[in-house]
């Protein structure tokens, strides 16, 4: 259980460490940081859990990888699962799948909101 706060914890260092220095280097708009913030926090542990099941060590906890694509890391999370071609077998891991396409018809539905509808 100790395994999971480390992976979160590192998880959500790395992506606020991506927030700052992107939303800082760039004019872009905040909503658009923080995808691409948590895009690139997901694929990593994308990689790194595809590194880890090769070497049979603690794994990412499939429950980081969900939480990071709901807050905003489903870019990352496509990207990561078929550029490592992990945990893509549909049978097999039927939640990534769901959890990836309900966060981006969710983070869609919320920018079509905030810049198409006016917030």
């Amino acid at each position: 259980m100790c395994y999971y706060i480390g992976f979160g914890m590192g998880s959500a260092a790395m992506a606020a460490s991506l927030y700052f220095l992107i939303y800082h280097n760039t004019t872009w708009n905040p909503y658009a940081v923080w995808i691409a913030a948590f895009s690139i926090t997901t694929f990593v542990m994308y990689g790194l859990d595809k590194l880890l099941s090769k070497t049979m060590t603690v794994r990412t906890p499939e429950f980081v990888l969900h939480a990071l694509a709901i807050l905003g890391g489903f870019p990352g999370g496509w990207s990561g699962m078929f550029l490592f071609s992990h945990k893509t077998n549909i049978q097999k891991h039927p939640w990534f799948w769901i959890v990836l396409a309900l966060s981006a018809i969710g983070h869609g539905l919320l920018t079509y909101y905030w810049f198409f509808m006016g917030r």
